[in-house]
């Protein structure tokens, strides 16, 4: 009996509620006015206990963390790892007022003969390949993506005859990358990197040959939720941009987490970097809006 009271009741909640703020409540638990308009997307709980730290005037709303960073309101929402979690992230910030995501975690570096990737180095994605499984799913759902996005033949095709044959490009707001990547240059220097960036659904399976797959395209950073998050961004004129902190160099002896169990110590310094690159360019960030 008390079980159908509970149904009737909130179906009759249900009844003034809109599809959009069903799904917002859902998923984040809260309302979508409580979201603010510039929303901090970490995925691992590091991350985002870091960020959460330095919120001022913070306030818990579901899953939600809003507060005041360098004087601008931000709400901090943890994606969970991968483009599946990522994609349902903003596919609730879409039905919310949030103009402006910013990605701010860890990635794996990719190392090659030509470049000069460290552990704690910070990417800025210039652009991410599609290597994951959810952004194909928006291409088929959405046509006009395959007009919109860049593509190339999919390097994998030479060695796995069962992959697509195209990988898709998905990129960042420029001007929010452009902003992130000189607020950056300003503090760090020669630290910061413009790379092409990979996302794939398998941290398992970063083998010798997918890592030499990578970089014959120069490929040099590696994740598992930029490529969705700039998919969308772009479908949905989201500005988004990634801000990434170097915590592992796959196929490396002494760097590869797979491998050795040592902890470099310019792990926490790169995300503290990073955090506060964020924090520093918020002001300029909100110029966006």
């Amino acid at each position: 009996m008390m079980d159908k009271i509970k149904n009737e009741l909130l179906n009759l909640g249900l009844k003034f509620m809109s599809v959009d703020e069903k799904i917002v409540r859902m998923f984040l638990e809260t309302s979508p006015s409580r979201i603010n308009e510039i929303v901090i997307l970490p995925a691992v709980k590091f991350v985002m206990k870091k960020l959460v730290s330095k919120l001022q005037n913070k306030r818990v709303y579901g899953r939600v963390y809003n507060g005041n960073l360098n004087g601008v309101k931000v709400s901090i929402i943890r994606s969970l790892v991968g483009c599946p979690n990522c994609s349902i992230a903003v596919e609730n910030l879409k039905r919310c007022k949030t103009k402006i995501i910013i990605r701010t975690d860890f990635c794996g570096g990719i190392e090659n003969t030509t470049n000069n990737i460290h552990i704690g180095d910070l990417i800025v994605p210039e652009l991410a390949y599609c290597g994951d499984g959810t952004s194909a799913h928006y291409v088929m759902k959405n046509s006009k993506l395959l007009n919109q996005l860049e593509s190339i033949t999919n390097p994998i095709t030479k060695f796995r005859e069962f992959f697509n044959e195209k990988i898709f490009i998905s990129k960042p707001d420029e001007d929010l990358s452009s902003l992130l990547i000189k607020e950056a240059s300003s503090l760090i220097a020669n630290d910061v990197k413009n790379v092409d960036l990979w996302t794939t659904d398998s941290l398992f399976c970063e083998t010798e040959e997918f890592l030499k797959i990578l970089r014959s395209v120069n490929v040099q950073g590696i994740d598992m939720e930029s490529s969705i998050l700039f998919l969308l961004g772009e479908l949905y004129n989201i500005k988004t941009a990634s801000i990434l902190s170097v915590s592992d160099l796959p196929g490396n002896l002494a760097y590869d987490m797979f491998k050795s169990n040592e902890i470099h110590p310019n792990i926490e310094k790169g995300i503290d970097n990073a955090i506060n690159i964020v924090i520093k360019s918020l002001p300029k960030i909100k110029d966006l809006l």
